[in-house]
């Protein structure tokens, strides 16, 4: 009887030993302080899609540098899908594609090291990148290692060709795989806000997509002919979530996709696109063709007024304060208690503005913020146009061109 009861009590044991074994918990989480302010830089997919080469990246860094980009805070060169050969090695290792980097990817990014820039790679949550390129499912911690020992700085991960895998775990791993590979890598989500990672990927990554591909259009949808999907203009973008930038912040950005800015649009809706990513506190991640750029381009591109929105400390997204008859205000609340105001002309015709500051109270209600300017006085200044025009004492009168936009900072 002892005998039974002896054996009883070893295979409790061994049950509860096992029951234990199962309530462990890998140690999680991104490489905190990373994206203090949103991650500036340029992407190849919006111009180039896979017809990438090294010849291209290190064009691009030598602009990035010469043309004043590298010091008004872009500092990102980020590759995106197609940079790869088409399968693994035999060791399931990831292979950089050797026609169109014959110099191998590590001397690329040595290269972009050289020039003061960081560096970054795409690939997908799923079996296949969204071009057919290989992707991570099943080699998440092998290609954290590769990422390591390339020492990239970035990296993009898509969602496609992932059916059946569960976003948050899928991200999660990958998150758990960069930080046991030991490099600080800044990690992007990019699986276009279906799963709204805006509620569970403050910890996973250090900036996530909120919506679908941008398209170079001010307010439109572009139906794609191959698959059931839609690309989007800029506006519709921005308002297509409700209820998300209370999530955004320091090191967790919504991530509003990147710029068109230069890819076909007219200039006065480039500075309008521009002027919103900032003001929404977006990633500002180029995807023009650099080496094609006009002035007009660049200008807007190194507005270092606008830039100085987006990379406010504060680091909190702005929101629509107001709209009527096709004239919208946007704020932004910024550090030392000031703001950024933008009148945006959704129409297609011009519209005058007659904006009485004194009748005027903003409320903040997710970061418990408020401007009362019957009460308050504010230095105004009008940022694309570097000039200042008074104080809040005056209503503001202008005129507004069509899908243009006027920003302005009040500081107390």
């Amino acid at each position: 009887m002892k005998k039974v009861i002896y054996s009883l009590l070893l295979l409790s044991l061994s049950i509860a030993s096992i029951a234990q074994g199962n309530t462990y918990t890998q140690g999680s989480g991104k490489y905190e302080g990373l994206a203090m302010t949103p991650p500036m830089g340029w992407n190849s997919w919006n111009t180039f899609q896979t017809n990438i080469d090294e010849k291209l990246v290190k064009e691009t860094a030598d602009i990035m540098v010469a043309s004043g980009m590298a010091a008004a805070g872009y500092n990102y060169i980020v590759l995106d899908d197609g940079w790869m050969a088409k399968e693994r090695d035999g060791n399931g290792n990831l292979v950089p594609d050797p026609i169109k980097f014959p110099s191998g990817m590590k001397s690329l990014i040595e290269y972009v090291h050289s020039k003061g820039l960081k560096f970054g790679l795409y690939n997908c949550a799923g079996t296949r990148t969204c071009a057919g390129y290989p992707g991570t499912r099943g080699y998440e911690y092998q290609d954290a290692r590769f990422y390591a020992g390339l020492n990239i700085d970035y990296l993009k991960y898509d969602w496609c060709n992932t059916q059946g895998i569960n976003a948050k775990e899928a991200y999660t791993t990958m998150s758990n795989a960069l930080k046991t590979a030991g490099k600080p890598i800044v990690f992007s989500l990019c699986e276009w806000g279906d799963n709204q990672p805006w509620n569970w990927a403050q910890p996973v990554g250090n900036l996530w997509r909120i919506s679908g591909d941008i398209y170079p259009c001010f307010d439109c949808e572009f139906k794609h002919k191959e698959g059931n999907w839609s690309s989007w203009g800029f506006m519709k973008i921005l308002e297509m979530r409700k209820d998300i930038r209370k999530f955004s912040g320091p090191d967790h950005w919504n991530d509003f996709d990147m710029l068109e800015v230069g890819d076909g649009m007219t200039n006065t809706e480039d500075k309008a696109h521009f002027t919103m990513w900032s003001i929404m506190a977006s990633p500002l991640i180029a995807g023009n063709d650099l080496r094609k750029m006009s002035k007009e381009t660049l200008a807007i591109l190194t507005n270092k007024e606008i830039i100085a929105i987006n990379q406010d400390k504060l680091g909190v997204q702005g929101f629509k304060y107001s709209s009527e008859d096709g004239l919208e205000v946007w704020v932004k609340p910024l550090s030392d208690e000031n703001w950024a105001i933008t009148f945006v002309n959704r129409s297609e015709v011009a519209k005058k503005i007659n904006f009485d500051w004194k009748k005027q109270t903003i409320k903040d209600a997710d970061f418990n913020l408020e401007a009362n300017l019957n009460t308050t006085v504010y230095k105004i200044k009008n940022l694309w146009e570097n000039k200042a025009i008074g104080t809040t004492k005056k209503a503001f009168n202008s005129e507004i061109a069509p899908h243009d936009v006027i920003v302005l900072k009040l500081t107390k």
